[in-house]
Protein backbone atom coordinates (compact mmCIF):
# COMPACT_ATOMS: atom_id res chain seq x y z
CA UNK A 1 0.00 0.00 0.00
CA UNK A 2 1.06 3.49 -0.65
CA UNK A 3 -0.10 6.65 0.63
CA UNK A 4 -1.04 10.47 -0.67
CA UNK A 5 0.25 13.23 0.68
CA UNK A 6 -0.68 16.91 -1.14
CA UNK A 7 2.47 19.07 -0.56
CA UNK A 8 1.44 22.68 -1.08
CA UNK A 9 1.92 26.14 -0.56
CA UNK A 10 -0.75 28.44 0.69
CA UNK A 11 -1.21 31.99 1.69
CA UNK A 12 -1.96 32.46 5.06
CA UNK A 13 -6.17 32.74 4.14
CA UNK A 14 -5.40 29.09 2.05
CA UNK A 15 -5.17 30.11 -1.40
CA UNK A 16 -3.18 28.07 -3.18
CA UNK A 17 -2.33 29.36 -6.92
CA UNK A 18 0.09 30.51 -8.61
CA UNK A 19 2.38 31.03 -6.08
CA UNK A 20 5.77 31.36 -7.64
CA UNK A 21 5.10 33.16 -11.00
CA UNK A 22 2.43 35.56 -12.22
CA UNK A 23 1.60 33.83 -15.27
CA UNK A 24 1.20 30.28 -13.47
CA UNK A 25 -2.86 30.07 -12.98
CA UNK A 26 -4.55 33.10 -14.37
CA UNK A 27 -7.81 31.24 -14.39
CA UNK A 28 -10.66 33.36 -13.06
CA UNK A 29 -8.80 36.63 -13.39
CA UNK A 30 -6.54 35.40 -10.50
CA UNK A 31 -3.74 38.55 -10.54
CA UNK A 32 -1.76 38.03 -7.86
CA UNK A 33 0.60 35.09 -8.96
CA UNK A 34 3.84 35.41 -8.03
CA UNK A 35 3.03 36.01 -4.16
CA UNK A 36 5.76 33.31 -2.85
CA UNK A 37 8.95 33.95 -4.80
CA UNK A 38 10.40 36.32 -2.25
CA UNK A 39 10.52 33.18 0.19
CA UNK A 40 11.62 30.76 -2.41
CA UNK A 41 15.26 29.88 -1.21
CA UNK A 42 14.82 29.50 2.44
CA UNK A 43 11.37 27.88 2.37
CA UNK A 44 12.81 25.28 -0.31
CA UNK A 45 16.06 24.32 1.50
CA UNK A 46 13.29 23.15 4.14
CA UNK A 47 11.00 21.43 1.50
CA UNK A 48 13.72 19.53 0.41
CA UNK A 49 15.54 18.12 3.89
CA UNK A 50 11.64 17.78 5.58
CA UNK A 51 9.24 16.70 2.56
CA UNK A 52 11.35 15.51 -0.38
CA UNK A 53 14.16 13.20 0.93
CA UNK A 54 12.48 10.01 1.54
CA UNK A 55 11.65 7.91 -2.11
CA UNK A 56 8.59 9.80 -3.64
CA UNK A 57 6.67 9.29 -7.11
CA UNK A 58 4.62 12.33 -8.49
CA UNK A 59 0.45 13.21 -9.07
CA UNK A 60 -0.20 15.51 -11.39
CA UNK A 61 -2.89 17.22 -12.59
CA UNK A 62 -2.36 18.74 -16.23
CA UNK A 63 -1.61 21.96 -15.65
CA UNK A 64 1.15 21.75 -12.72
CA UNK A 65 2.69 18.53 -14.90
CA UNK A 66 3.32 21.00 -17.73
CA UNK A 67 4.69 23.43 -15.45
CA UNK A 68 6.73 21.27 -13.97
CA UNK A 69 8.15 19.24 -16.80
CA UNK A 70 9.26 22.81 -18.33
CA UNK A 71 11.37 23.59 -15.36
CA UNK A 72 12.81 20.00 -14.66
CA UNK A 73 12.80 17.93 -17.56
CA UNK A 74 15.71 19.41 -19.16
CA UNK A 75 17.33 20.83 -15.98
CA UNK A 76 20.30 20.04 -15.20
CA UNK A 77 21.50 16.65 -12.51
CA UNK A 78 23.16 19.36 -10.33
CA UNK A 79 20.39 21.11 -9.72
CA UNK A 80 19.30 20.16 -6.40
CA UNK A 81 16.29 18.12 -6.05
CA UNK A 82 16.30 17.52 -10.36
CA UNK A 83 17.95 13.89 -10.58
CA UNK A 84 15.35 12.34 -8.24
CA UNK A 85 12.34 14.79 -9.79
CA UNK A 86 12.82 12.97 -13.05
CA UNK A 87 13.83 9.63 -12.27
CA UNK A 88 10.38 9.37 -9.84
CA UNK A 89 7.30 8.23 -11.69
CA UNK A 90 5.08 11.32 -12.93
CA UNK A 91 1.01 10.32 -12.93
CA UNK A 92 -0.63 12.53 -14.65
CA UNK A 93 -4.31 13.29 -14.41
CA UNK A 94 -5.56 14.42 -17.73
CA UNK A 95 -8.68 14.55 -19.60
CA UNK A 96 -6.66 14.26 -23.24
CA UNK A 97 -5.18 10.86 -24.52
CA UNK A 98 -3.16 13.24 -27.17
CA UNK A 99 -1.61 15.62 -25.30
CA UNK A 100 2.22 15.18 -24.85
CA UNK A 101 4.09 13.55 -21.45
CA UNK A 102 6.98 13.53 -22.37
CA UNK A 103 8.80 13.32 -19.19
CA UNK A 104 10.98 10.74 -18.22
CA UNK A 105 8.95 7.99 -16.44
CA UNK A 106 5.09 9.93 -17.61
CA UNK A 107 2.39 7.33 -17.26
CA UNK A 108 -1.37 8.87 -17.91
CA UNK A 109 -4.43 8.51 -15.91
CA UNK A 110 -7.57 9.23 -17.65
CA UNK A 111 -11.53 8.19 -17.23
CA UNK A 112 -12.26 7.14 -13.91
CA UNK A 113 -9.82 8.96 -12.04
CA UNK A 114 -10.89 8.16 -8.46
CA UNK A 115 -10.55 4.33 -9.73
CA UNK A 116 -7.80 4.53 -11.14
CA UNK A 117 -6.10 6.54 -7.97
CA UNK A 118 -7.47 4.20 -5.82
CA UNK A 119 -5.95 1.55 -7.29
CA UNK A 120 -2.80 2.94 -7.89
CA UNK A 121 -2.90 3.30 -4.02
CA UNK A 122 -3.07 -0.50 -3.38
CA UNK A 123 0.22 -1.19 -5.07
CA UNK A 124 3.35 -1.30 -3.36
CA UNK A 125 5.29 1.95 -3.83
CA UNK A 126 6.89 5.04 -2.49
CA UNK A 127 4.81 8.05 -1.40
CA UNK A 128 2.43 9.62 -4.01
CA UNK A 129 3.06 13.87 -3.43
CA UNK A 130 0.50 15.89 -4.96
CA UNK A 131 2.23 19.41 -5.67
CA UNK A 132 -0.19 22.31 -7.03
CA UNK A 133 -3.28 20.48 -9.07
CA UNK A 134 -5.76 22.56 -7.12
CA UNK A 135 -8.34 20.53 -9.10
CA UNK A 136 -6.98 17.47 -8.37
CA UNK A 137 -6.44 17.49 -4.65
CA UNK A 138 -9.97 18.81 -4.52
CA UNK A 139 -11.11 15.34 -5.89
CA UNK A 140 -8.91 13.48 -3.63
CA UNK A 141 -10.20 15.30 -0.70
CA UNK A 142 -13.70 15.07 -1.86
CA UNK A 143 -12.85 10.83 -1.93
CA UNK A 144 -11.36 10.60 1.16
CA UNK A 145 -7.87 9.81 -0.65
CA UNK A 146 -5.75 11.79 0.80
CA UNK A 147 -3.05 10.60 4.13
CA UNK A 148 -1.00 13.38 4.54
CA UNK A 149 -0.81 17.17 4.39
CA UNK A 150 2.18 19.02 4.05
CA UNK A 151 1.37 22.64 3.88
CA UNK A 152 3.32 25.18 3.63
CA UNK A 153 2.08 28.93 4.90
CA UNK A 154 3.32 31.96 3.70
CA UNK A 155 2.63 35.52 5.62
CA UNK A 156 0.88 36.89 3.20
CA UNK A 157 -3.25 37.54 2.61
CA UNK A 158 -4.34 37.41 -0.92
CA UNK A 159 -8.20 37.34 -0.49
CA UNK A 160 -9.26 35.24 -2.99
CA UNK A 161 -8.16 32.20 -5.69
CA UNK A 162 -8.20 28.36 -5.82
CA UNK A 163 -7.98 26.77 -1.84
CA UNK A 164 -6.36 23.83 -1.09
CA UNK A 165 -9.77 23.63 1.42
CA UNK A 166 -12.13 24.30 -0.92
CA UNK A 167 -15.93 24.37 -0.94
CA UNK A 168 -16.82 20.48 -0.98
CA UNK A 169 -13.87 19.18 1.95
CA UNK A 170 -14.93 16.29 3.46
CA UNK A 171 -14.64 17.52 7.26
CA UNK A 172 -12.09 15.81 9.29
CA UNK A 173 -9.56 16.05 12.19
CA UNK A 174 -5.77 16.19 11.87
CA UNK A 175 -3.15 15.63 13.78
CA UNK A 176 -0.48 17.95 13.41
CA UNK A 177 2.74 15.44 13.05
CA UNK A 178 5.22 18.34 12.96
CA UNK A 179 5.65 21.67 12.34
CA UNK A 180 8.59 24.31 11.97
CA UNK A 181 9.12 27.81 11.14
CA UNK A 182 11.43 29.47 8.64
CA UNK A 183 13.56 32.56 9.13
CA UNK A 184 11.46 34.72 6.71
CA UNK A 185 7.79 33.74 8.40
CA UNK A 186 7.00 31.04 6.83
CA UNK A 187 5.19 28.43 8.71
CA UNK A 188 5.70 24.43 7.99
CA UNK A 189 3.03 22.01 9.29
CA UNK A 190 2.53 18.53 8.80
CA UNK A 191 -0.78 16.61 9.53
CA UNK A 192 -2.05 13.23 9.28
CA UNK A 193 -5.90 12.53 8.74
CA UNK A 194 -6.86 10.94 12.10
Amino acid sequence: MREIAILTFQSLDGVMQSPMSPDEDMSNGFTRGGWAAKYYDEVMQQVRAEAMNQPYDFLFGRKTYDIFASHFSDSKEETPGSQKMNQAKKYCVTTSMSSDLSWDNSIRITGDVVDKISRLKEEDGPLLQVHGSAKLIQTLIANNLVDEFRLWTFPVILGNGKRVFGEGSIPNTLSLIKNRSTGNGVMMGIYRLD
